[in-house]
Parts: structure tokens; sequence; C-alpha cells
């Protein structure tokens, strides 16, 4: 006899997101274009924000002040390992080779000589971490973000993003355990763990005096863009030029005994004059200002032979 599993909390939260989703098409537009559902997205936010004050954050303090940091560190390496696989078919799918062979090999690395993910040794490697997901993958293909969701318990999100979930969840290793109490139990460990990661940030927002959803929500907007135009790696790519183009200039001003004048506030330094004599110093300290020099006196005696 053959048992039914239970419906994994992950797809139940899918579920949950698509309706959520659903009932914001009959929702109240707001003036504002990237928010046109504020007000449903409000009432999620004061949700989240319920549930979190109740039972998430005292449950992530508690974590952060009890569980030695070391293990903390570990829980971390050991899901962020697992992500790296999902991240990595992410970037071959947008046709970054190079980035999805780089988080390959991290999954490799470091689950192998990293003890299953708890020890991240791909890192000091040289081998960065990007966190690709299938929002990012549908973005790079031209798919438009849509209206802002705040989705309940899942947190900030786009029309975008939600109907990219449940291919996330489904290239998330840890929702394929067959243990479903190995599996729910993992699920709980990561969140707690990640809240535990950001509680003084958060504390932070908390005592600032704004509008958190507001500012929860632009930061979200300009970070998921950021994310999908790959902004932080065209500045570091133009800063790597720029350095180039530094020394290859530095090796031309030595060869033609150049030097280039300074750039201070955008404005080149004019080279500094060179000091007047000392002797003639002295004679400008024994002359009237603007007066030329007295002349001698003439004696009335005359000459002598």
């Amino acid at each position: 006899m053959t048992n039914r599993k239970s419906p994994s909390p992950l797809r139940v939260c899918g579920l949950a997101a698509a309706v959520g989703a659903s009932l914001l098409l009959s929702a109240c537009a707001s003036t504002n274009p990237k928010d046109p559902f504020e007000k449903f997205n409000r009432a999620m936010f004061s949700f989240n924000d319920t549930v979190d004050r109740v039972a998430l954050k005292p449950t992530a303090t508690v974590y952060k002040d009890v569980t030695p940091s070391f293990v903390q560190t570990g829980v971390g390496n050991f899901f962020g390992n697992l992500s790296d696989l999902w991240s990595s078919l992410n970037n071959f799918a947008q046709l970054k080779g190079q980035d999805g062979l780089n988080d390959f090999t991290r999954f490799a690395v470091n689950s192998t000589f990293g003890l299953v993910g708890v020890l991240d040794v791909a890192t000091p490697a040289g081998l960065r971490k990007h966190n690709e997901d299938l929002g990012q993958t549908l973005g790079y293909w031209g798919v438009p973000s849509g209206p802002y969701l705040m989705l309940p318990i899942l947190g900030p999100s786009t029309v975008r993003d939600t109907a990219a979930l449940p291919g996330d969840f489904w290239g998330d290793p840890w929702t394929h355990v067959n243990d479903i109490p190995w599996r729910n139990g993992g699920i709980l460990l990561r969140a707690v763990d990640q809240r535990a990661a950001v509680l003084d940030a958060s504390n932070l927002l908390e005592d600032a005096a704004l509008d958190r959803y507001e500012f929860i929500r632009d930061g979200y907007l300009q970070r998921r863009t950021s994310k999908v135009l790959d902004t932080d790696k065209a500045e570091k790519r133009a800063e790597k030029v720029q350095e180039k183009i530094d020394k290859v200039q530095e090796k031309v001003e030595k060869k033609l005994g150049v030097t280039t004048p300074k750039v201070d506030n955008g404005q080149e330094l004019e080279p500094a004059t060179s000091p007047a004599p000392a002797q003639d110093k002295a004679e400008d300290k024994n002359s009237p200002p603007n007066n030329p020099p007295a002349p001698a006196p003439v004696s009335s005696e005359p000459a002598q032979k």
C-alpha cells in the first residue's frame, strides 16, 4: 500500500500567490503606475508585518542569540549552495555561459570539498556567486515586470516574478526531498536563518521615520531592475576598462616624457610658476610699492683729478 504525499508548503504558497495575483485584477487602482494595486498590497504588507512581529522575528531573534555563529554560517552556506545549481541553469538560459559554468563549478566544489555545501570553499577560490532565478531569465528575454505585488508570507514581488515562482520552487533541490518532516523542517530553518541575517537592518528600518511600505517597494523594484539588466556587472566592467586606460596612459607618458596635468573638481590645474629670485625680492622690498627707485644724489663739488 502506497502512502500519498501531502502537498508541499511551497506549492501551497505558490497556489496562494496565484490566488492573490488573481484577486488583484479586481483591486482598486492607485495613481502610482508602478503600484496600481497599492490598496491590496498595503493590506498584504500589514498582514505580513503582523506575522513577522508575532512569530518570525521573535524566532529569528532567539535563533541568532542562541545558535553559534559558525552554525548559522553553515546553514546559510548549505542552502546557498543548493541555489547555485538553479542559478547555473538560469545563467545558461540567459546565454551567460561563463557565469553558468562558474555557478555549476561552485555547486560541484562546495558539494564535495565543502562538506555538502556547509563550507564555502568556492568563494575564496575566486568563484563569485550570482543568484539568478527564473524571473530574471524572463526579464532577460524581454518579459516586462508588470505591476508590483506584495504576496502573503512570500513578500515583495511583481507579476512576472509571481508567474515564475512555480518554476523557482521546482528548481529548488530541497523541494524534491521525499521525507516530508525533513523537507518542511528545512524550509522553516531556511526562513528563520534568512530572517536572522537581516535583523539589524530591519530594526534600523523600523526606527526610521518613513513609510516602510514605500521604502521596501521602491528598493525591491530598483534592485530587481538592476539584477535583470546586470547593472552591477556593467559598472565593474566600466571600472576595469578605465583601469586599463589609465595604465596605457601612464606608459605613453613615460615614453614621451610628458605629464598630464592633474584634475581637481573637473578643472585642470595650471602649472605652478617658478619663484622669483631672492635678489629681485630684496629689491622689491627696498623699493616703495608702485614707485620707481629714487635717483642717486648729485654732488655740487667738482670732481678731483
